[in-house]
């Protein structure tokens, strides 16, 4: 259940009214700060057009001012002691209006475990420096081809994580869901069509674009044992599935697996085919079939809904690749700090060692978190990317029958003792197309299980939804110019 606040007194009333009138002479000059070419207004913020010192500028900042009050005493109740015990001390949480005025903050600057929430993170840059319209390829390449004939045939990784086959795509995401996919089918076809007849030799994995660590040497060892992630690789087929559920393992070489997949298709085809391998393409190997990604943005969709652990490792080496030294997750990383730092967003208390989240190493603030979305911006790639609640996703059998359905477009994060929640929650009296949303990051460590992780993002969204829980301005109705307004009681 939602905790509600008490229904305002008429001392208390008293006091709003007298803090509405004050914010109501500053409104000129904070309005003003608000507003850039760049930015539509809030819809909460107050007619330019007023004189100063109308009178009828105090309904709407009543209305703001009862509405951010019964939100931060709503918050602070979710977040406190009753229902977090010692962990209230270990959470952050930050919400802002649409015109970047911050409604909220607990602890905003606070380090802490972000769980999968650091892939806001990883996709937000990837898009920024990649391009959310930038298709990554993955190609075949042989020697000459004489008669339908070649010797060995060679299929170069060029980091598409949504490389899979059919079997695997229709159920492969997150709970069952399907999955986005680059068809290895499809690539299969290319082959045949390029006349291709007969292989002669094998065909070889060349996943070289990246460096050999498969792993992050300091995650735990249960993630591969859960299947959290497998084997990263600039060539994976299936997410690097040797053998599908029921009875799922991980393929010791990805590259081999991509090979393996690729010369059973073929076989289908009536090509024939030697055998298959691992290695790398010889220079003077010419490209006979490939095959592209989905755009960036819909591959960053794919992370952030399914919260795709081994995707988001590949984007980071792929961002090492284009932008750094080499297709190493140390590169990338290297490439994302730089990238934040040069936009001059707060990176004290930041430190991350992969980026997915897996790591409970990883440290990030409310407060990066908020200035990332703050950059990416509501109706961004980075927003049409996050799972909806209710929906799609992480969040397709959350919030079901519950106000935030629909409503909140946000990133989970969850590790033993760890929550998060990110994104933006479209407010009570939200325009029907969902823009102006409220923007908010919420991280919580140190819970004692994780029943109560999930009660307090479900809370915490549902709050968020309903959002501004204040009479209408109108229906406070104009200011008498001798006494108080008579403002309805809550319902």
């Amino acid at each position: 259940m939602i905790p509600r606040a008490h229904p305002i007194s008429r001392s208390r009333w008293r006091r709003l009214l007298l803090l509405a009138t004050v914010l109501t002479l500053a409104a000129p000059a904070a309005v003003g700060a608000q507003t850039t070419p760049d930015r539509p207004p809030d819809p909460d913020d107050v007619d330019l057009t007023t004189p100063v010192f109308s009178l009828r500028r105090l309904p709407v900042a009543l209305s703001r001012t009862v509405a951010d009050s019964r939100l931060s005493g709503e918050l602070d109740e979710v977040t406190g002691d009753s229902v977090l015990g010692p962990a209230r001390d270990h959470t952050c949480l930050v919400v802002r209006a649409p015109s970047g005025r911050t409604v909220y903050s607990r602890h905003a600057g606070q380090s802490l475990i972000p769980a999968s929430a650091l892939k806001v993170v990883t996709g937000a840059v990837a898009l920024a420096r990649i391009g959310g319209g930038t298709r990554l390829v993955t190609e075949v390449r042989a020697g000459p081809v004489q008669g339908g004939t070649v010797g060995d045939l060679w299929l170069v990784g060029g980091g598409d994580p949504l490389l899979s086959t059919a079997e695997f795509a229709v159920d492969g995401g997150f709970g069952g869901q399907p999955r986005l996919a680059t068809p290895m089918e499809s690539l299969a076809d290319r082959v045949v069509a390029a006349g291709i007849r007969t292989v002669q030799g094998r065909i070889v994995g060349d996943d070289s674009r990246y460096d050999d660590q498969r792993l992050v040497p300091t995650w735990l060892p249960r993630y591969i044992a859960n299947f959290d992630v497998g084997p990263i690789s600039a060539l994976t087929v299936n997410e690097g599935y040797a053998t599908l559920p029921p009875a799922p393992s991980y393929a010791l070489s990805p590259a081999a697996l991509a090979a393996d997949v690729l010369a059973a298709l073929l076989r289908a085809r009536g090509v024939t085919v030697g055998g298959s391998g691992e290695g790398r393409a010889p220079p003077g190997a010419g490209v006979v079939a490939a095959i592209e990604s989905p755009p960036l943005a819909e591959v960053v969709g794919t992370i952030l809904q399914h919260s795709d652990n081994m995707a988001a490792e590949m984007l980071v080496k792929e961002l090492g690749v284009r932008f750094g030294d080499a297709g190493s997750t140390s590169a990338g990383l290297a490439v994302i700090r730089d990238h934040l730092a040069s936009l001059g967003l707060p990176l004290e208390g930041v430190a991350t060692v992969d980026g997915s989240g897996l790591d409970r190493s990883d440290r990030v603030t409310c407060d990066l978190l908020q200035q990332v979305l703050a950059r990416a911006g509501e109706g961004s790639e980075l927003d049409q990317a996050m799972p909806v609640a209710g929906r799609n996703g992480t969040l397709y059998r959350r919030f079901v029958g519950t106000t935030a359905a629909g409503k909140v477009r946000a990133k989970t994060g969850s590790l033993q003792g760890v929550v998060a929640l990110t994104g933006w929650a479209a407010g009570a009296r939200a325009p029907a197309d969902g823009s102006g949303s409220l923007q908010f990051s919420l991280l919580a460590n140190e819970l004692p299980a994780s029943s109560i992780g999930a009660a307090l993002q479900d809370k915490v969204a549902n709050v968020l939804a309903t959002y501004p829980d204040a009479p209408e301005p109108d229906a406070i109705g104009p200011m008498p110019t001798t006494a108080a307004a008579t403002v309805p009681p809550r319902p």
